[in-house]
């Protein structure tokens, strides 16, 4: 089980507005918010807008549409990293009167001088400021950029919940900038400032941020704040096991939306895409926010496999209430870009629900087997009910219509009706299945004959068989 209720939890997720909401993305959100929920704690949403040139309120409007889908809301305000940066450079100059950060003078060309001077000797290329010790009479009047001042010997410790004890040599990290000589703070400033100030108790994300964790624990050490939990989780792959890509499938969150799985399914998914708890493989929201920790996360990325995910979707679509299902359903045409459906077509869908929701992985399966309730008349039938409905067959069907009219409209009362048609003509019932489905359908697999009967009504059913023997 998880760790037990602890309402001091508080994580966060903090994606880049550059784009759509990434599955990856919304994977680590969704991990943030079990871990958080399942102990009675916060889950705050940053957005870090710091890049103006490629942050974009699309995007912004993009990640909350993702994240609502999935269902994952969110405490208080979403908060905006971009209108902190005064706050991030107040802490900046903190450090410089704490002596944990220093004034550099250094300009691009001497950096980059430098660096190429190290690696021409074979070494590391970590730059050493000359102004890190520098006589502060010495300081000339000119811009400056505000520099860590990070140790040159010894290991910085990373305690890492997934990764396990992740130990960086400090030679090899250099006096990070954490605010240029413009006075615009650096990524690795703001999002220790942003965390901490937001209280955050637990750094949940992918681990291709575990390089800058050193860092920015050292920013936490350097203001005598403390340090938060770490979990840095594998990345997701494609099914050939390569970083996932366009050339995979579906990268954003919206896009499986619009393709037609159930966000609680999509939810159970991505729960399971790297995580595990004994052998547990479809649960409930619920029943994730009981047992979901950080000790099941597995160490190997994830493999992206659409089989096992339109699976799971199956059991979540025949799993759920009705009436939320078709709710569902209308957001998943409105993304899609389908036509909605009709009131009459709403009622009949509602109707056809337990018969056609049980063998459905996707939205657009289930529409494809209610499609005998969606349909108007004349019913456009496929070449296999075509052929289905020959002159016999016809013939059946005009004889059956006239029994139906006053028949009791359960399947008991339609059942001895249609098993006393077959007998008389000496065909067994499969055999006049085939043109009643053609009639209902006009197509010869649909969903029993019985349950379309009785989801369309008596004047439809009488109606189409009427046009089906003409």
């Amino acid at each position: 089980m998880a760790e037990a209720t602890n309402p001091g939890v508080v994580t966060r997720f903090a994606p880049s507005p550059t784009g759509y909401l990434h599955i990856g993305g919304g994977r680590t959100a969704l991990f943030n918010w079990l871990y958080a929920r399942g102990r009675g704690g916060k889950f705050l949403l940053r957005i870090e807008d710091t890049d103006r040139e490629r942050s974009t309120p699309e995007a912004t409007a993009a990640i909350l549409k993702g994240l609502t889908w999935l269902g994952l809301d969110w405490d208080g305000e979403v908060v905006s990293q971009f209108a902190r940066k005064d706050r991030h450079a107040e802490v900046a100059h903190q450090m410089l009167a704490r002596g944990t950060a220093y004034k550099c003078f250094s300009t691009q060309e001497e950096i980059a001088d430098f660096r190429a001077a190290e690696e021409a000797a074979g070494r590391y290329p970590v730059f050493l400021s000359p102004w890190r010790d520098a006589d502060p009479a010495t300081h000339p009047d000119a811009p400056y950029s505000i520099r860590m001042r990070a140790p040159r010997t010894g290991e910085t410790v990373i305690e890492d919940q997934v990764q396990g004890r992740v130990i960086i040599k400090n030679e090899t990290l250099d006096d990070m900038i954490v605010l240029r000589s413009d006075g615009t703070p650096t990524y690795m400033l703001a999002v220790v400032v942003d965390d901490h100030d937001m209280a955050v108790t637990h750094v949940i994300r992918g681990d291709d941020h575990l390089n800058n964790a050193a860092r920015q624990q050292m920013v936490y050490d350097a203001m005598g704040w403390t340090v938060p939990v770490w979990a840095h989780i594998p990345l997701i792959h494609g099914p050939d096991g390569k970083k996932l890509s366009k050339r995979h499938g579906a990268t954003g969150v919206e896009e499986y939306q619009a393709m037609g799985y159930p966000a609680a399914g999509m939810r159970n998914y991505l729960t399971r895409l790297g995580w595990a708890h004994g052998d547990a493989e479809i649960f409930t929201t619920e029943e994730a926010l009981a047992m979901f920790d950080l000790k099941g996360i597995g160490k190997a990325p994830a493999r992206l496999d659409f089989k096992k995910l339109e699976n799971t979707c199956g059991h979540h679509i025949a799993m759920m209430d009705n009436a939320a299902l078709l709710h569902e359903l209308e957001g998943y045409l409105a993304a899609a870009g389908r036509p909605g459906l009709t009131d009459r077509q709403r009622d009949l869908m509602l109707k056809a629900m337990p018969s056609v929701k049980e063998r459905a992985k996707t939205f657009p399966e289930l529409l494809d087997k209610a499609q005998f309730a969606l349909t108007s008349r004349p019913v456009a039938r496929d070449p296999q009910a075509e052929a289905a409905l020959d002159t016999v067959s016809r013939g059946i069907l005009k004889s059956l219509t006239p029994r139906l009219q006053n028949a009791s409209w359960t399947k008991e009362g339609l059942e001895p009706i249609l098993t006393e048609a077959a007998a008389e003509n000496g065909i067994g019932f499969g055999k006049l299945a085939a043109p009643l489905r053609a009639a209902l359908a006009g197509r010869t697999v649909t969903p029993s004959v019985y349950d379309m009967m009785l989801v369309i009504g008596r004047d439809e059913t009488i109606a189409r068989l009427e046009d089906a023997s003409a």
